[in-house]
């Protein structure tokens, strides 16, 4: 299958960054929020407002245990490292890209962003949300690359790192 799984907390910039990561390489980006909010025919928002965490968290990591394709980039959703199932899954045949920016450029991306639907406990801070998760990002990732700047630097620096550490992936 040789996918590229990109991993990170919310606001990292898996999905946009994932979309360059496609175009360079000429693979689909698939998008496991975007597939999430379509099997669930509303917005991550209405999920969670509606259904819960519990049930978002098992929709979502039903989406990544079940996903199968070949040759593509796909940008998880934040949480999907909370499901063993879904993470096992991903990782065959694929390389896992943990996209990790640091928690005040994390913190300002969030804030503007403040309706987009973070899978957490209510008044969680992003603090929490992300000590939660480190250990999971930390597990599953056989690459870390640092998240922060521009995301045609962020591309060519995983770009890079794939040349010369896993070409069979490019």
């Amino acid at each position: 299958m040789r996918n590229l799984v990109l991993i990170g907390m919310p606001g990292t910039g898996k999905s946009t960054i994932g979309g360059t990561l496609a175009l360079r390489l000429r693979r689909p980006l698939v998008d496991t929020d975007r597939l999430l909010a379509k099997a669930a025919g509303k917005p991550l928002p209405a999920i969670l407002a509606e259904e819960g965490l519990d049930a978002f968290l098992e929709r979502e990591g039903g989406v990544g245990a079940h996903l199968r394709c070949e040759r593509c980039v796909i940008a998880t959703g934040g949480s999907m490292v909370l499901s063993e199932a879904a993470m096992e899954n991903l990782r065959k045949d694929s390389l896992v890209i943990w996209l990790d920016t640091e928690l005040g450029e994390l913190e300002r991306r969030i804030r503007r962003h403040a309706d987009r639907g973070i899978a957490a406990a209510p008044g969680a801070t992003v603090r929490q949300i992300e000590a939660q998760r480190r250990p999971y990002y930390e597990k599953y990732a056989d690459l870390h690359v640092q998240g922060g700047g521009k995301i045609a630097e962020v591309a060519e620096r995983i770009l890079q790192t794939l040349r010369t550490q896993h070409p069979d992936y490019l």
